[in-house]
């Protein structure tokens, strides 16, 4: 942990963190992520840059912050103004300080079977699935959305488990009915309701990515939370599920950052 590396000599490890712009939820994720670096003992640095940030200026931002060897993880918060390519910019940073996990090196090594860093969403998943003493192999698993954040690392994760998986998506047919025998759902699209409490089978586990804020000011996930409780045997609150998971895996993968780096 932490403690070990402070103990042996070396320095708390250092997480980089990108903001462009002033997107209200964006700030909340980077206050959470810088409050979490805090509370472990972490060193992070910020840096808020305007919202009309050039890509040249930020592709040079991440090559100084790859060339700094005191910086061992480097963060982009997404979503990025429309103006910049984020494929360009998250694929410029090196794949050993991507704590996101977001690098094309990273998600191809855990399509592989060969993860390094994991992309943190999925991976924090993983942590909440096996904490529930649950055996993965062989569970159909419904992961509903496809997207290079959530449901596609989500999908390789889950194969990587044992699971049986199902990709659904906005193309889909029927919802309703891959929802319908899932033992597992997963659900990251960004739409409240999307997956109704009554299609969960019982005994299921749920776990919900999404988060919406709604006209009166609520914030819900993509699951009906309050029917699909009473069928499933587990499932994730929102707010308060996979939000935090998700911080806690970008400390561990800072951490396992930090530690590979001292190796070299």
């Amino acid at each position: 942990g932490v403690q070990q590396r402070i103990d042996s000599g070396k320095k708390a490890p250092c997480l980089a963190v990108i903001l462009v712009g002033l997107d209200p939820a964006s700030q909340v994720y980077v206050r959470n992520k810088k409050n979490a670096c805090q509370e472990v003992g972490f060193e992070s640095r910020s840096f808020d840059l305007p919202a009309e940030t050039t890509q040249d200026e930020l592709l040079n931002l991440v090559d100084e912050l790859n060339n700094d060897a005191s910086v061992n993880g480097i963060l982009v918060q997404l979503p990025l103004p429309e103006h910049l390519d984020g494929n360009e910019i998250l694929e410029r940073i090196r794949p050993d300080k991507d704590v996101d996990g977001f690098h094309a090196f990273n998600l191809g090594r855990l399509a592989q079977r060969l993860p390094v860093l994991r992309p943190c969403t999925p991976k924090g998943v993983m942590t909440l699935l096996n904490s529930t003493g649950r055996d993965m192999h062989g569970l159909e698993a419904v992961v509903v959305g496809a997207s290079n954040i959530v449901g596609r690392p989500m999908t390789l994760e889950l194969l990587l488990a044992g699971c049986t998986v199902t990709t659904t998506h906005r193309f889909t047919k029927d919802l309703e009915a891959h929802v319908r025998r899932a033992d597992l759902v997963v659900v990251g699209v960004g739409i409240p309701g999307l997956v109704k409490g009554e299609w969960i089978k019982e005994g299921a586990i749920v776990i919900d990515v999404g988060i919406n804020r709604l006209d009166d000011g609520r914030l819900v996930g993509d699951v009906g939370y309050d029917e699909a409780e009473k069928r499933a045997d587990f499932i994730t609150p929102v707010p308060g599920g996979v939000g935090p998971m998700t911080v806690a895996t970008l400390m561990e993968n800072t951490l396992e950052a930090a530690n590979k780096q001292d190796a070299l």
